[in-house]
């Protein structure tokens, strides 16, 4: 298996129709300066389900969602998916536009998937929890 979402391309996902739309253009203005995550991005959203805005899950990633996972090491993290110009890796906020903000879109507690990061290593995560910010 090789592209940088092999065992995730199982893995069923849902976005909400304004997050479809605004990162289609995102993942359109991307391809100049980020080809490879771009096309992962519009990959992901080529195979996405798409649903109303109100008619999502409260339990799937989406953007602005909180996510905790769990690593194959063990060892567990807390970000918040973002997109580009609100990224601030000190405070936890994963842009959209790295591997492993591709990766957490859509999915729900419970799905592991493998992630390719920009030094080549490949990773394996697994949702733990999923919360939306308030308001």
């Amino acid at each position: 298996m090789d592209g940088t979402l092999a065992a995730k391309q199982k893995a069923s996902i849902i976005v909400t129709q304004g997050d479809y739309q605004r990162l289609q253009g995102l993942a359109t203005v991307a391809r100049v300066r980020q080809p490879d995550v771009a096309e992962e991005l519009a990959g992901e959203l080529d195979r996405a389900g798409v649903v109303a805005d109100g008619e999502i899950a409260p339990d799937v990633v989406r953007m602005g969602s909180t996510v905790e996972y769990r690593t194959e090491a063990g060892g567990s993290r807390t970000v918040t998916l973002v997109f580009p110009g609100e990224a601030d890796i000190a405070q936890n906020k994963v842009s959209i536009l790295t591997p492993i903000g591709t990766a957490l879109l859509g999915l729900s507690p419970g799905q592991s998937l493998d992630w390719l990061a920009r030094d080549g290593r490949r990773h394996r995560l697994t949702i733990l929890s999923v919360r939306q910010p308030a308001g």
